[in-house]
Order: structure tokens, then sequence, then C-alpha cells
């Protein structure tokens, strides 16, 4: 028997008396989610007394790939072209320009700086794209080029949690574990989110970047270890048998419920569900990470390297044997891009030519496979950095670009997104002028593509109502095909 006074300070057990059912403990999407239920289930079960459900829309996705690149891509140095920057190479910025600015590194008036590729124009859209970009130049009139970007946060750290949560301070739900709160997963042996890290480090921002912030830990990411097991601990131990295992599990599980209907801890739930979610990853993450298993064809489109070897070519086509799967939200972190340095192999040509080679052949091959397979309408893939770079050089010798939050460009493919170039920066690539876009209005066109009302999909948490998109955030009709 529950004590009334634990009955009175726990969410679950008003979320039993509503539903009838010890299943659905802090919502239904919570559990239901993580059974492999989907999103109708959510929707017919959600008490009236929540409030209307975030299903306001036919959705259009039904999975999203989010190809976070950590680190500030410069993105005059890619497709967003000024030849204003060729005529005017070293001469000093118009002060004008920069008047009251902050950046991390420039100090005074610096020069401005020329990018040192080429560019040239492809597809219907007439994009300039440099040389670094020939298999992305396949697929340019598959994407939607938002180039009028602007965030407020000019450090990584802050700026790729404020990308990824809404919030530049650690502590809320990413944008994965939003989905998995609301919507759950249609994979009944993997987890509705799942985080793949390649590049230098992990990025600045850390698990804040993946994390659920106060929503139950069940919606956090999980992420799949760069070398040995995918998950630690799914193998059995040497000496386990199966049989032995599920008996252990068993137990386990029969003392979690004892505790649960004791203390009534929602966490607990999540751990007694986590249990089972992971004897059920037993079976199938080992044929999962199997990449060998796909065709020639298909390992030399992504530019595989190989069996055991890290790589964000290897991180694109698991991401898309994922969706595959069900997977909901899968999230690529790809380290590489902070643009300036003490070093030559630190500067914009080194680090740029080198950021490219690594990355934009999986992502191109991404695009397409998905395409080839009737899967790309289902799925949206967003690529974006946390900010873009200055087109004035840094201090120094090395032709570094300091941190800028005030234009850049992301991009969208698949899920229902109309192809085009959306939105400009000014001729020198410095402030957004035209469609001016946030992280908030991404992440808002985002969820309306997945049938998701931004302002509905909320959270109580000391004593308000939290989103995704906090109270900003505005969707983009023009981009919704």
């Amino acid at each position: 028997m529950v004590p009334d006074h634990i009955k009175r300070n726990t969410r679950r057990h008003f979320f039993q008396e509503v539903f009838g059912a010890a299943g659905f403990g802090i919502g239904a999407a919570a559990l239901a989610g993580l059974m492999g239920s989907e999103r109708e289930l959510f929707a017919q079960n959600l008490p009236q007394s929540l409030g209307k459900h975030p299903f306001d829309f036919a959705p259009k996705a039904k999975s999203v790939i989010y190809l976070q690149q950590a680190g500030g891509v410069p993105h005059i140095d890619m497709w967003d072209y000024k030849p204003v920057l060729a005529q005017r190479d070293g001469q000093p910025v118009p002060e004008s320009l920069i008047k009251g600015e902050r950046f991390a590194f420039i100090r005074g008036v610096p020069n401005l700086a020329n990018t040192p590729f080429s560019f040239q124009q492809h597809g219907q859209c007439g994009l300039y794209l440099c040389n670094l970009l020939p298999n992305l130049a396949t697929v340019v009139d598959d994407i939607a080029w938002v180039q009028g970007m602007h965030t407020t946060q000019f450090n990584h750290g802050p700026a790729q949690i404020f990308q990824m949560t809404g919030h530049q301070i650690p502590g809320r739900p990413a944008f994965g574990a939003w989905l998995s709160y609301g919507i759950g997963s249609e994979a009944k042996d993997l987890p509705a989110y799942v985080v793949l890290l390649s590049g230098m480090s992990n990025p600045d921002g850390g698990s804040a970047c993946w994390g659920s912030g106060w929503l139950p830990t069940v919606h956090q990411g999980v992420p799949f270890q760069k070398r040995g097991d995918a998950i630690n601990f799914v193998s059995n131990p040497e000496g386990m048998k199966k049989e032995t295992r599920r008996r252990i599990l068993d137990t386990v599980r029969d003392l979690n419920q004892e505790h649960l209907d004791i203390a009534g801890d929602p966490e607990i739930t999540t751990r007694i569900s986590q249990y089972e979610l992971a004897y059920k990853m037993q079976t199938s993450v080992p044929g999962l990470m199997d990449l060998d298993g796909e065709p020639a064809s298909i390992r030399g489109m992504y530019g595989y390297t190989g069996r055991g070897t890290p790589s964000y070519a290897n991180n694109c086509l698991l991401a898309r044997r994922l969706v595959e799967r069900g997977v909901r939200f899968v999230q690529l972190s790809h380290r590489y891009w902070d643009m300036h340095g003490v070093t030559y192999n630190e500067d914009i040509v080194n680090k740029t030519t080198a950021a490219c080679a690594q990355t934009e052949k999986a992502t191109a091959a991404l695009i397409r496979d998905l395409k080839q397979r009737g899967m790309l309408d289902s799925t949206l893939v967003i690529w974006a950095s946390e900010f873009g770079r200055t087109p004035m050089r840094q201090p120094g010798p090395y032709f570094g670009r300091d941190h800028h939050p005030k234009g850049y460009t992301v991009w969208m493919a698949g899920g229902g997104i109309k192809p085009g170039i959306y939105g400009a920066t000014d001729e020198f690539g410095y402030n957004a002028v035209a469609k001016p876009t946030t992280p908030y209005d991404i992440n808002a066109t985002a969820l309306r593509l997945l049938g998701i009302d931004h302002t509905k999909l909320t959270y109580k948490f000391a004593g308000r109502n939290f989103r995704l998109t906090d109270v900003e955030g505005n969707v983009i009709q023009d981009l919704i095909a």
C-alpha cells in the first residue's frame, strides 16, 4: 500500500489514476515510447486535464537525423559566397559594421579576409558551393539552405547547448529528448534517441547536448561508443548464459517493482524499463552495427572506413540503419570545425579541407541513400553548426576566423522540407539581413514537420511550462513543401 503522503507528492500516482494502469507513469509518451508504441497511442491516452495534445498537423516526417557540426563552420568558405571579400581582401573592415561588437579573439579593427577556395554555381537553385563540396553539389536541389541564421551565443559550449536545447545553460532537455517524451519511438529494441560521436573529441557542450534535463531520464540520448561494444555492458560477460541473465533481470525487476510500490518514484519505472531495453539490445545491436553486411556500393558511397573504426562516414551509414529500424532521433556530433589556432594545421585552408574530407562525401551519400530507399520523405535531415565564422582575419600570422553568431548557414533536407535558398547575409557575410532565422525557428519548423505544435509540447517544471523553443520560435512556412 502506498502511503497517502507519497501519493500526494508524486505525479506518477496522478497519472496512474488517470490511465488506470501502472505502465503509464509520468505521462503516456514516456513509457509508451519506450515500449515501441506510436504517436496515435500517446494522443489517444493523453488526459484532457493536461491540455490539448500537441499533434495538430498531419506529420510529414517520422524521424530526424541531426548532423551537428561542432566547432563553428566557416559559412563564407563553404556556401555563402561573397565576391566583395576578394575585392577588399586585406583591407580594414568598415568600423560601422563591428561598432560595439564583442568577439572571442579579435581586438581592434581587423582586416577582411577573402576565401582561399574557388566557387561555382550548382543546381537549379544556383547556389554557389566551394570546390571542397563536389558530392554535395549533386544533391544541392534536395536541400533547403537557410542562409540568414543568427544566434545569441558566441562561445562553443553555450552555443552548442543552445542549439540543441533552446537554452545556453546546461540542464534542459535536448531536441531528441523532447521527441522521445512527446511521441516515443517505433523501435521496440533500440532507444528512441541515439547519439553518434566522431571527430577530435566530444562537443564542447558535452552530454548537455543530448541530456533529458528534468524530463524522466528514459528520454536522454544514448551515446554509442566509438570503440568496443556500441553500448557499454550490452554483451554478457564471459561465462554468463542468456538464461542466467534473464533470471537475474527478472529478480531485479521484481525488487524494483516492490520499491516502486513503496516509494512511487518515477525513476524506478525508468530503471525497470531500461533493464528490459538493454536485454533486447543484446540481440538487436550486434546486427545493427554490422556495417560490413551493407553492399560494397553503399559502403563505397559513404566512404566507409572499416569495422571498429570510429568515423563520421560510418556514423552516417549507421544513422540510416537506425531510422530504418524505427529510432526517432539520431544525433551525429562531429567535433572538427574549430577554425583557428596557433599552428599551421589549424588555419582555414587546412582545417576546412580536412573537415570537408571527413564529412562531405558521407553527408551527400546519406541524402542519396535515403532518397533511393524512399525514406527521405519521412526522414528530416538537419545539418547545423553552433555559429559561423567572421569574414575578418584574426590577429596573428595564420588564416584564422573568429566565432561569429550574427550570420551563418544551416540546411535541412527531406521530411517535408521545400528545397531552395532561404534568407541571406549582407555583402560581407556578417549580418543576417534577409529572412533572419534563429535556432528556435529551426526547431519549431522541425517539430511542425513531425506533426507537433511547438507551443503545445510542454513539460511543467519549477512552477511553469517549459518547451524546446522556450517562449520564442516561429514556424517557417516558406520551408514547408
